[in-house]
């Protein structure tokens, strides 16, 4: 056995005892083997394992969180990683609206998305599903084709309709998490607290529109790759075992910019704004085109709409 170096006396002048501390090491050993165990992450420390849910933070425990984020982050990535926590803009419901008439099924929404939101390249996870319809059938997604390769898009006869989340107002997916780990923000982003997450895989089950995908091994992002402006209730890099979706683009969305798939969109299929406000773009769209919501009957309320322009 080594010596033990000499105690330091703290503010009130003692010292702890040899026991005390030998107990406050065990019970952070203890912690952080019980962390490695359930979450299968060895990194894991106790003060992560036992962070409080990001909506039960004080403020300065939010900023000492996102410290120790951005310190991981530019230790792991080799550059400086912005994590914000700008909250929901007081007067704004978010709403999507997508014109189904003018969308070529060209995926660049698809890659504009992983390359903006920080997803895992190998394997790469996608929060934009591009389905390949016939035109004939309609809006059957019985008949939708996901894996369409074509040597060019639009193929005749077909119309394309992109699916992600959905930012239901009545979200199933929040209703059936046991942890509280996934809620509607106020501006009707549905969001994830990745350090929350246990990776039941209980919202992907709900979810009809198969927007929430599992990150069964650690995300593979080259450090050139990673986008560093990014939201602890979006797009910073996940951990190993949560379940992760589209958040509207909340780091840029939140800060008066377009989601990345909207200004990426080479035809101006995409919509997006505020939907309390009269003058706005998505407020004319539902006004004056012919508007469906996907899945309608099943009651979810999304605030992603699809119409037809012309």
């Amino acid at each position: 056995m080594t010596a033990q170096e000499p105690c330091q006396p703290s503010s009130g002048g003692q010292c702890p005892s040899t026991e005390e501390g030998s107990r406050r090491e065990f019970l952070g050993v203890a912690v952080a083997a019980v962390a490695a165990a359930l979450t299968g992450c060895e990194k894991l420390s106790a003060e992560e394992f036992l962070q409080d849910k990001f909506t039960e933070l004080s403020k300065s425990e939010v900023q000492t969180v996102i410290a120790r984020l951005e310190k991981e982050y530019k230790e792991k990535y080799g550059k400086e990683v912005k994590v914000g926590n700008a909250p929901p803009v007081p007067g704004v419901i978010f709403g999507y609206a997508l014109d189904l008439s003018r969308c070529i099924g060209c995926r660049r929404c698809v890659h504009a998305c992983v390359k903006e939101n920080n997803q895992s390249r190998e394997p790469e996870i996608q929060w934009i599903k591009v389905l390949e319809l016939e035109k004939e059938e309609g809006v059957n997604l019985q008949h939708a084709e996901h894996y369409y390769n074509p040597d060019e898009v639009p193929r005749e006869g077909h119309f394309y309709m992109p699916v992600q989340c959905q930012q239901c107002k009545k979200p199933p997916c929040v209703k059936v998490c046991p942890v509280g780990a996934t809620w509607r923000e106020k501006d009707g982003i549905v969001v994830v607290d990745y350090n929350w997450c246990i990776g039941c895989r209980y919202c992907m089950a709900a979810c009809p529109y198969g927007a929430r995908h599992f990150n069964w091994g650690e995300p593979q992002i080259a450090s050139k790759d990673v986008n560093p402006e990014t939201h602890y209730l979006g797009n910073r890099p996940r951990p190993k075992g949560v379940v992760e979706k589209c958040t509207f683009c909340i780091q840029r969305t939140r800060e008066g910019k377009y989601p990345a798939c909207l200004e990426v969109c080479p035809t101006g299929s995409r919509k997006f704004g505020n939907l309390l406000d009269k003058e706005s773009e998505i407020r004319y769209v539902l006004e004056n085109k012919r508007v469906f919501k996907l899945k309608e009957e099943l009651n979810t309320q999304p605030n992603f709409f699809y119409f037809y322009g012309v």
